[in-house]
């Protein structure tokens, strides 16, 4: 009892950030555990989210799920300059140069602010005919308009959230990735319901609400990250003479970040068609649909902490010259993720109604989402494997094998299976949802053949 105590204090603390020596397991288990954390409270704030949203109106939910087939298009830009960022990072603190690691970080917030500088202007003035062109009904418009501006026009701090947090994690300071989810998704939760229902002296402000204090909520956590970044006693501090443009950087971050935004988005865009097809049999199945996929996204996100995890840690080996320490490690957390997915699995299909009946009373939008989360559920032992390794990938800086194999998967794969089976053969919805489970485990079967080729151990960044 006492060791796990001290791991946990430990853990907590975040006092050790160097992952190169030492045993593999307990490498994993203080990287993961604050990253599974982290991913819990992401989680648990999705859940919250559409369970006060599903209380205005089955449209709010669907609204919900329309924006975020969009938005996932600015998380793929985020997250391809956040694996980037933990590649070149982690790198550099395996290679024990702590003051190239700091300067790496500057020059990623930076690319992140202009990034999210254009893409929200865009996406405040085109909200509406984002949502149009999805296939919303001029009711859903109507009434969601509003969320969808508010979250496509302050897309900058889901992006530096991502970005930093990503910043900290290759740096082995997954305790402060750790906090500051929990500080900006806890006041998230927070203010849901004020927001979305009046409740004080907030104003009522329905659907719109949630995008209000998301916002909030993010926006706290981003200060905290900057003020880790600055005044804290974290291995990478940003200095004033980091305030520089560095050229060489930011060609090698853009390099991985454009290959690794273009992984993200041939995948979230392949939600988008998918959302599409969906959105033709009616709000209701939309509802039921989007709360499946967000009950995926809280069993889901705790394995990406593991994943993450596994990206630091072959970062940070591979930058040590350590590359067969890398690969063990990758397989350890592998099995790890797929034993913990597979049970998370069983019991969602067991309990499926129980679960989905939770968020909504629309009986369609209850049927829907109990035969999606079935289907999902028997991919998730394939599923497992494929996010480890494939942020393994990414964490060596090779961000362009997980795009070839996104793309085979999700585009020349999933989408025409899904069109085939859902109108072709007029399965309906339950097509589109089996052309998803049989894309992710093509994938995972592909992703497990090319680590094993060991290619991903000769890359540089």
């Amino acid at each position: 009892m006492k060791k796990i105590l001290e791991t946990i204090r430990i853990v907590l603390s975040g006092e050790e950030k160097n992952f190169t020596s030492g045993s593999i397991n307990r490498a994993i288990v203080l990287l993961s555990i604050p990253m599974i954390l982290e991913m819990v409270m992401e989680s648990l704030f999705a859940i919250v989210d559409v369970y006060f949203v599903g209380k205005v109106s089955t449209e709010a939910v669907a609204t919900v799920g329309l924006t975020e087939s969009v938005i996932t298009i600015i998380y793929s830009l985020a997250m391809g300059l956040a694996m980037a960022s933990t590649a070149m990072i982690s790198r550099r603190i395996g290679e024990n140069k702590p003051e190239e690691a700091a300067s790496a970080a500057m020059q990623a917030i930076l690319m992140a602010v202009i990034v999210s500088i254009i893409l929200g202007i865009l996406g405040f003035i085109y909200a509406e005919s984002i949502l149009r062109m999805l296939g919303g009904s001029d009711h859903l418009i109507e009434s969601g308009l509003w969320y969808t501006k508010i979250l496509l026009g302050t897309n900058i701090v889901i992006t530096l959230l991502f970005v930093l947090n990503a910043v900290f994690r290759g740096a082995g300071d997954a305790s402060i990735a750790m906090r500051t989810l929990w500080i900006a998704n806890g006041l998230n939760i927070l203010l849901d319901p004020l927001f979305i229902f009046g409740i004080g002296f907030f104003p009522e402000l329905g659907v719109a609400g949630a995008a209000v204090a998301t916002t909030i909520g993010r926006s706290v956590g981003v200060s905290y990250q900057c003020y880790m970044l600055w005044k804290g006693t974290g291995v990478i501090r940003i200095l004033k003479r980091h305030f520089v443009i560095v050229w060489a950087t930011i060609i090698k971050l853009g390099d991985v970040a454009l290959t690794g935004a273009w992984q993200w988005i041939v995948a979230s865009a392949s939600w988008i068609f998918l959302m599409k097809i969906i959105a033709e049999f009616g709000d209701s199945v939309i509802a039921g649909y989007t709360i499946s996929i967000r009950i995926l996204i809280f069993t889901i996100l705790p394995s990406w902490g593991m994943a993450n995890a596994a990206a630091t840690l072959v970062g940070q080996n591979l930058g040590a010259n350590l590359p067969g320490r890398a690969e063990k490690s990758v397989w350890r957390t592998s099995w790890l993720n797929t034993f913990f997915l597979g049970s998370i699995g069983i019991f969602l299909f067991i309990f499926s109604q129980e679960v989905v009946s939770i968020f909504t009373s629309d009986v369609l939008a209850i049927e829907t989402g109990v035969l999606s989360l079935r289907v999902f559920c028997i991919g998730y032992v394939f599923f497992a494997p494929a996010m480890v390794i494939s942020q393994a990938f990414n964490g060596a800086g090779d961000t362009r094998t997980p795009l070839y194999i996104n793309f085979f998967c999700f585009w020349l794969t999933e989408i025409p299976l899904a069109y085939f089976l859902a109108k072709t053969i007029n399965w309906g919805p339950s097509g589109v949802f089996w052309a998803i489970a049989i894309a992710e485990a093509l994938m995972g079967i592909i992703l497990i053949v090319m680590f094993k080729r060991g290619k991903w151990k000769t890359m540089e960044i």
